[in-house]
């Protein structure tokens, strides 16, 4: 019985995790950065260093990130496809990479 309850779970978990592309940014400066540009890049590092939270923005909407320790700086103003969980305006990541 715990053996398939485990194995539900897990299940469950993984129907509601996605996989979205987009562009980390940040709350100060949200959709102006989505070109992946060296001048993106650094506005992007500035205003995180800065106090502003890093957001990604995909399909037009920026989005909040409720676990932002999970972002290397390299990624920072970069075209991004993460794995997570998207909940209202806030977005769990389970896994974050550089998209093509």
């Amino acid at each position: 019985m715990r053996k398939s309850f485990v194995l539900g779970l897990a299940f469950a978990a993984v129907a509601l995790g996605g996989e979205m592309t987009g562009y980390i940014s940040d709350s100060k400066c949200g959709k102006a950065h989505m070109d992946g540009s060296d001048k993106s890049v650094a506005c992007v590092k500035g205003c995180i260093k800065g106090g502003s939270k890093a957001v990604f923005v995909t399909d037009g909407k920026v989005v909040g990130i409720s676990n932002p320790d999970k972002i290397s700086e390299s990624l920072y103003g970069k075209k991004v496809t993460i794995t997570g969980d998207l909940s209202g305006d806030s977005v769990t990541i389970s896994s974050i990479k550089a998209a093509d």
